[in-house]
Formats: structure tokens, sequence, C-alpha cells
């Protein structure tokens, strides 16, 4: 199997004609400067020479949310500094984030050309209202539209949704979710809405206009999102924006997030939250007279089962006196567990 890596190049705020509330993305890519062909061929350079893996497949993806909104003549010469690296089979594809109104059949055409195999569409919620509140630009129809022809002209489609907007309920972001699996997409990213320095939302923030999630609402509510694309069999393959000198827990010195659900290991948390409702099924099913269980799993699940600082061992213990320990069993296959009687009052 080959290894995967992705070497991340971002092209902030370029091209995008609106200015949402939440956003900011000199803050969430790091980059402030407008990238160019010399920037793309370096960045590539460096990534490379790290990838020891012979055995792999290596993709350029273009971030920052509204790639093809961005001059054409500025996207090609960006792309085109990536083909050297295709042709020599050192880069084996392209995937890019934009926006759903910056999607038409000509701009297709051209991704096509120079080999994009993934396009990520920043949907954010499917309730056009929301849409409207946090000043997208775009509606949901756009997003149907453009996720169509994507999947039409042979491209992985992907959506980027987020969970807590201002006036966004749990019902209005699951409902997102299940909008979105009518769509399709192979992959989704699931973002919780934090507070960025410099963006309106924080003077919403501010004038007590906008109240984020906490991470445990934040968690709830991903958690939903995440079986319901797990019951469908598309892959959610981010949970929460990536850990950065900027993007860091408010506390910080250099962090410019404000407020809201922000947790650095944010994914591990839902996914374990996941694990902790299957144990305590389990537990519940089990004599009321046992005190002790052993939970077995395979070796990739055991932090799951254990959860972050041994949450899910120690709740068992305050809510259904049941104390729990996990042990590693290789005949376990990924994603199942087992439970073992230990003691019996």
């Amino acid at each position: 199997m080959k290894k995967e890596y992705i070497i991340p190049i971002f092209v902030p705020h370029l091209g995008c004609p609106q200015c949402c509330t939440f956003c900011n993305q000199r803050t969430i890519s790091g980059e402030q400067k407008q990238v160019t062909a010399q920037d793309v061929k370096n960045t590539i350079e460096y990534y490379l020479e790290s990838f020891k893996e012979k055995n792999k497949y290596v993709e350029v993806a273009f971030f920052g949310g509204s790639f093809t909104a961005i001059e054409v003549e500025k996207q090609k010469e960006l792309l085109e500094a990536v083909q050297p690296y295709i042709k020599e089979k050192k880069v084996d594809s392209i995937r890019l984030s934009t926006r759903p109104d910056a999607i038409n059949k000509q701009i297709l055409k051209m991704l096509k050309k120079y080999k994009v195999k993934t396009i990520e569409l920043g949907v954010q919620s499917a309730n056009n209202y929301i849409l409207n509140r946090c000043k997208r630009g775009h509606t949901f129809e756009d997003v149907k539209k453009a996720s169509k022809q994507i999947k039409w002209y042979g491209f992985n489609l992907g959506h980027q949704m987020m969970v807590g907007l201002p006036d966004s309920s749990e019902k209005d972001d699951i409902q997102t979710a299940k909008d979105l699996i009518k769509l399709k997409p192979k992959m989704v990213r699931i973002y919780p809405v934090l507070v960025i320095k410099g963006t309106e939302l924080e003077r919403e923030y501010q004038n007590k206009e906008f109240i984020p999630l906490t991470v445990s609402q934040a968690v709830e509510r991903s958690k939903e999102i995440l079986k319901l694309f797990a019951k469908k069999k598309i892959q959610v393959i981010r949970i929460g924006l990536q850990n950065t000198e900027t993007i860091a827990d408010p506390t910080s010195k250099e962090s410019e997030v404000v407020a809201g659900p922000y947790h650095p290991a944010f994914g591990q948390l839902v996914e374990d939250s996941i694990w902790y409702d299957k144990i305590v099924k389990e537990i519940k099913k089990i004599n009321a007279n046992v005190v002790r269980v052993e939970i077995q799993t395979n070796t990739k699940n055991i932090n799951n089962v254990v959860g972050h600082k041994k949450e899910n061992l120690e709740n068992p213990s305050t809510s259904y006196a049941v104390i729990a320990t996990a042990k590693e069993n290789s005949n376990i296959k990924p994603g199942k567990f087992k439970l073992k009687v230990l003691e019996v009052a």
C-alpha cells in the first residue's frame, strides 16, 4: 500500500469576492503574500526532500478556498509549475479548494488539462439564510450545480462544512450533512466555527451578538454528523482546523483564536466520543452486578478506547460504578472491541 503525502500550498484570499464573517485566510493559512510559480516549485522541492518512502503517492494541494476565482492566467501559472513534477512522476496529482460559485464548464476543462484530480467546495451550510447571514455570497443551489458538474467531468468531489455558524442550530448542521450526502461527495471536512481576530465574527462576539459552541457542544454535533457520513461510507478526511502557531489555544500569546471550540486534537475527541457511546451501550447490556471489565481492541484503536486523558476508562466508573481497563488484542478486527468481565460483586 502506497504512503500518501500532501504538499500544501496556501493561496489565501486571492480571487475571493466575499469577506465572510468568520474568515481570515491570512490567519488560517499562515500566508500573507501572493504565491508565485517559483514559490510552488520551492515548496514542492522542500517537501519532496523529506519524503523517504519509495512506494508513495504525492499530491499537491492548493488550499485557500477560492482557487478558481483567481484570474485564469494566475491559475494556469500555478498549475503549470506542478506539471514538470507530474511528468517526472515525482507528483501524482493535484487537488484544490474553491467556491461553489466559481465553477463552470470552461474552468473544469482547464483543470482537467492540468491533471487536477480532486476539487473541494467550501459549502459551509446548506441553509440559504445562514449562508446569507455569514455573507458567503452563494446559495446552496450553486453548491448543487457545481457538485454535479465536478462529478460529471470525472473529478473527485469534496465538501467542506462548518459546525456552529451564526444562527445555525444543531438541527441545521445535521440537515446540512444530510443535504451533502444527497450530492454524494467522495470526502468531507468538518470544521467547528472559531472566532478569529480581525473578522466580523470577532466584532459580533465582542458585542455579544454571537455565542460560539463550547468544545463539548461542538464534539456532540460533529459526532452525529460524522456518524451520518460514515453510514453512507463518505470519508471524513478532517475534523477541526489544523493546529498552527496562530490557530492555537486562545490563551497562547501567538494565537489569533479569540474564542470557540478550539482543541489541538478536536478530531480525536469526536472519534473517542463515538467509541465511548459504543462502550457504554455494551456495559449497559451486562449483568448489573459487574464491577470490573476489560475492554479489548486492536492496536489501531486502543487510543480510542482509552480516550482523551483516559476519559473513556474513567467515566464508566463515575457514571455506572464499573471499573474499566483496556488491553490490546491483535485478534480483534480494527473498529471492533470486546468486553471481558473481570469481577462481579
